[in-house]
């Protein structure tokens, strides 16, 4: 509440985050930590593989680079552009978390800064010098070093990110001592590491065999070799990405397990939950099946063959990036802040006085009847914006009629019985913070919202309101007449 509500009414704020992120896991998964290591040890197969007179297998080179080319585009451009994007989004959407996360974890976002510069230095180094590295064997051996280098530091990001991602999951000892080795040292950081490790190798080797099957000729002896190496390289990776996911599973607090359904979709997709299961076992057979086809019949291979299970594996880490954002719920840290950006340890004070009387941005402090509507607004807008809109997408309009019946009047009475006990029911949804006199007008401003279709604008567009009793002339009278 210590900042001014962006607000994406037709599109839902967390949405806008979570198309930025699951893009940008696809880039920096897919073809930076998972591909950038293939694409070297491919290289130095070329080095291997070449005849006495050659420094490399040219033709192979040539391939290898085409296929390098593909990813230093991406990832310098929309990979780039979609980690500036998860910064700008989620400073607009979640300040209170992502400062909270800043506070915890400085030094090792520092740090990945650090790797992150190296990193970009190193892939313009390895994608820009790659011709000029086959001048010689001593060069071409230095740039393969060079690609190892950049596959160390490109994992290293991940090893520093997933120690935050799995922190924001279960904090662990972190809530009793505040530290940076508590932070990191979170009992969900190994296992997601465990994971997604192999899980982007094996992506990186599925678009590698893609990409095979657009550079090459049909029935090639070239194509026919690509598609075996990266068929040898899907198998090796495929049992650790079965292996991580079980160690993952079985860490993962049982209140994560009990979300797990609903993070999939929506509420009604709770009863189809058994075709997650069939999803996954089918995206990794589908893929052990594809690499074992390729490796004893690689001439047989085309395009459409690989490309149905490229879309499925990058489906399944799309859908994972959703099932992690949704089964934290109903917190965006784990034990210490909701979803709706209030800590837990606030609720008392706010049960008790209300959160409006603590909301720096706030045009209604005491309600009354006749600011009634401006005061469920502003609740709205303080406990419910961050996750619902009013008549976009997640619509807490929507909600309502979901459960006491489409087309007809929502009743007030019906909400504020419902509101006060609605976390028990629905474990992903924060409890409701504010005092009684806030929770009839959070149900008048929604009655509202249903009879007029009304939407609601953020601070981007209204600008904002400062609550007069947090104003920094009424806080310092305050403090000169407690000081007398």
């Amino acid at each position: 509440m210590d900042f001014p509500m962006f607000h994406l009414d037709w599109l839902n704020d967390r949405f806008l985050i979570a198309m930025i992120a699951i893009l940008h896991v696809f880039i920096n998964h897919g073809l930076a930590v998972g591909f950038i290591p293939y694409i070297t040890w491919l290289e130095n197969k070329g080095v291997v593989k070449a005849g006495k007179d050659q420094i490399t297998d040219l033709e192979w080179d040539k391939l290898i680079y085409k296929k390098m080319k593909v990813a230093f585009i991406i990832t310098t451009t929309i990979g780039a552009m979609t980690g500036v994007g998860i910064w700008f989004s989620v400073a607009l959407v979640s300040p209170t978390s992502i400062g909270s996360l800043i506070r915890v974890f400085y030094w090792a976002w520092f740090t990945e800064w650090i790797v992150f510069v190296t990193e970009v230095v190193l892939i313009l180094i390895y994608f820009l010098t790659w011709k000029n590295s086959n001048t010689s064997l001593k060069a071409k051996l230095r740039h393969i070093r060079f690609g190892w280098f950049l596959s160390i530091f490109s994992w290293v990001t991940m090893v520093l990110i997933v120690a935050i991602l799995g922190f924001m999951m279960d904090p662990g000892n972190w809530n009793n001592e505040h530290t940076l080795l508590n932070g990191f040292s979170n009992p969900i950081y190994l296992p997601q590491l465990f994971f997604r490790t192999p899980t982007a190798m094996l992506v990186g080797g599925v678009f590698g065999m893609l990409l095979t099957t657009i550079f090459t000729r049909r029935g090639s002896e070239l194509r026919a070799k690509a598609i075996k190496y990266a068929a040898k390289w899907m198998l090796a990776w495929t049992p650790l990405v079965i292996a991580g996911a079980i160690y993952y599973w079985s860490v993962m607090p049982e209140a994560m397990k009990e979300n797990m359904s609903t993070a999939v979709g929506t509420m009604e997709f709770t009863e189809y939950y058994n075709l997650l299961k069939y999803f996954i076992v089918g995206t990794a057979s589908l893929s052990v099946l594809l690499a074992i086809w390729a490796l004893f019949r690689s001439v047989k291979i085309r395009f459409v063959h690989v490309l149905i299970p490229c879309l499925f594996t990058f489906g399944f880490l799309g859908i994972f990036e959703r099932v992690r954002e949704f089964i934290r719920k109903p917190y965006v840290i784990g034990g210490y802040m909701y979803s709706n950006l209030l800590r837990e340890e606030d609720y008392p004070l706010y049960k008790k006085d209300g959160i409006l009387k603590y909301a720096t941005y706030t045009s209604v402090t005491e309600i009354t009847e006749e600011n009634k509507l401006e005061a469920g607004k502003d609740v709205f807008m303080n406990t419910c914006s961050r996750c619902h809109t009013t008549q976009g997408v997640n619509s807490i309009v929507y909600v309502f009629e979901r459960i006491y019946g489409f087309n007809k009047p929502i009743q007030e009475l019906d909400i504020i019985s419902y509101v006060p006990s609605m976390h028990n029911g629905r474990t992903f949804m924060p409890p409701f913070p504010g005092n009684s006199k806030e929770l009839e007008a959070l149900a008048a401003y929604i009655k509202h919202l249903q009879q007029t279709g009304e939407g609601l604008e953020g601070a981007q567009t209204t600008g904002v309101q400062i609550n007069p009793y947090n104003s920094a002339s009424s806080v310092a009278e305050r403090s000169e007449m407690k000081n007398k």
